[in-house]
C-alpha cells in the first residue's frame, strides 16, 4: 500500500488523544478525524491536531479509512473494531482485545474474512528496554530464564470503572512475560480483593508457563506513588527493567551494567509498528491471537481470585 494512510481515533479519553497526536505527527499518515461521544473533547482534540471531528464513530467509519485506533471502555472494544474491520478498516485495538473469549474469536474471524490486519495495544511490547531484555535473553547472556517477576502498582485510577486491576494493567506483564519466555501461560493462582473499587483493585498473581518456568505479578491501585518495574532471573546473572525510566541494569556475581538504550516513546513505536504493518503487508507483533492469549490468562486470573483455586488454561482454544 502506499501513499499516506487516512487514520482516526475513536475515543480520545486520555489514551486515544496521544494516538492522535502521534498520527498527527507521523509522515505517512494523514488523521482524518476523532469520534467521541463527549463532543466538547472530540472537537477540542480535532482542532488541536487539525482534523474533523465526530460525535458519532460510525460517522468516521465511513470516511474510507485505511488504519483506526479504538480506545475506548473494554466493553465497547467488540462492536467498534468488528464494525471497522467489516468496513475493510485496518485497527489497532487498546488492550485487553476484547470483554470475553466469545467476542476474541468472533474479532479473528472477522479479520480473516475481511483479510485486514488487526493489532492489540500492548504497549509495553514496544518499550525498548523490553525488546533489549528479549534481545538479551536471546543471546543467552542471562542464562537460562528461571523466573520473571513485576510490581505494578500506583494511585487510585477514577478512570477506570468497567474493569478491575487485572484486565486493565496486569494484561501488560502477562503479555510482556509471555514475550520473554516465548511461551504460554499454562496454569494461574491469584490472591486478589477489592478496597474502593467495584471490580478488584489488588493482587498478587501467580503464572506458571507451559515450559516450565514461573511468573509473579504484584498491582495494585492502592500505592501513593507509581511503580512500574520487571526482574528476570537468570542462571547467569539478574536484569532489573524499569519500564518508566526505560531502562535495564544487569547484574552477575562480578558486575553490575546499564545496557545501552535508545530511548523512544513506546506509543510511537507501536503505531509505527501499525502503519507498517499495513503499508508492507506485516503481520503484526501483537496480533489478536496474542491479545486473546492475554486476555484469557487474565480472565483465568480473575476466576482464580473467586474460586481461591489453581485455574488452569487451555492453550489449544
Amino acid at each position: 500500500m502506499l501513499g499516506s494512510l487516512k487514520a482516526g481515533v475513536i475515543g480520545v479519553g486520555a489514551m486515544g488523544r496521544n494516538h492522535a497526536r502521534i498520527y498527527a505527527d507521523l509522515p505517512e499518515v494523514k488523521l482524518i478525524g476523532v469520534a467521541d461521544l463527549n463532543e466538547k473533547q472530540a472537537r477540542s482534540v480535532a482542532k488541536i491536531y487539525n482534523c474533523q471531528y465526530y460525535k458519532d464513530y460510525q460517522e468516521l467509519l465511513e470516511e474510507q479509512l485505511d488504519i483506526v485506533s479504538i480506545a475506548v471502555p473494554t466493553v465497547l472494544h467488540f462492536e467498534i473494531a468488528q464494525q471497522a474491520m467489516q468496513k475493510k478498516v485496518n485497527v489497532l485495538i487498546e488492550k485487553p482485545v476484547a470483554s470475553n473469549l466469545e467476542q476474541a474469536n468472533l474479532l479473528i474471524k472477522t479479520a480473516v474474512e475481511n483479510k485486514v490486519k488487526a493489532m492489540v495495544g500492548h504497549i509495553e511490547r514496544f518499550n525498548p528496554a523490553v525488546e533489549k531484555l528479549k534481545e538479551l535473553i536471546e543471546k543467552g547472556v542471562l542464562g537460562e530464564i528461571i523466573s520473571i517477576s513485576a510490581k505494578r502498582v500506583g494511585p487510585q485510577n477514577t478512570r477506570i470503572m468497567d474493569v478491575g486491576i487485572i484486565l486493565d494493567l496486569a494484561t501488560h506483564d502477562i503479555d510482556v512475560m509471555c514475550y520473554l519466555y516465548s511461551a504460554q501461560v499454562k496454569s494461574v493462582y491469584v490472591v486478589a480483593g477489592s478496597t474502593f473499587h467495584n471490580h478488584e483493585d489488588h493482587a498478587v498473581i501467580t503464572l506458571r508457563f507451559n515450559n516450565g518456568s514461573s511468573g509473579i505479578i504484584e498491582t495494585n491501585w492502592l500505592t501513593p506513588h507509581k511503580m512500574r518495574k520487571l526482574t528476570a532471573i537468570g542462571s547467569k546473572g539478574i536484569a532489573e527493567l524499569d519500564y518508566q525510566e526505560v531502562s535495564l541494569k544487569l547484574y552477575d556475581w562480578e558486575w553490575t551494567k546499564e545496557a545501552k538504550i535508545e530511548k523512544e516513546e513506546p506509543l510511537k513505536c507501536e503505531l509505527e509498528h501499525f502503519v507498517s504493518c499495513v503499508k508492507h503487508n506485516i503481520e503484526p507483533k501483537v496480533g489478536l491471537k496474542e491479545g486473546k492469549h492475554a486476555l484469557e490468562v487474565a480472565l483465568a486470573a480473575i476466576q482464580s481470585a473467586n474460586l481461591a483455586k489453581i485455574c488452569e488454561i487451555d492453550n489449544e482454544s
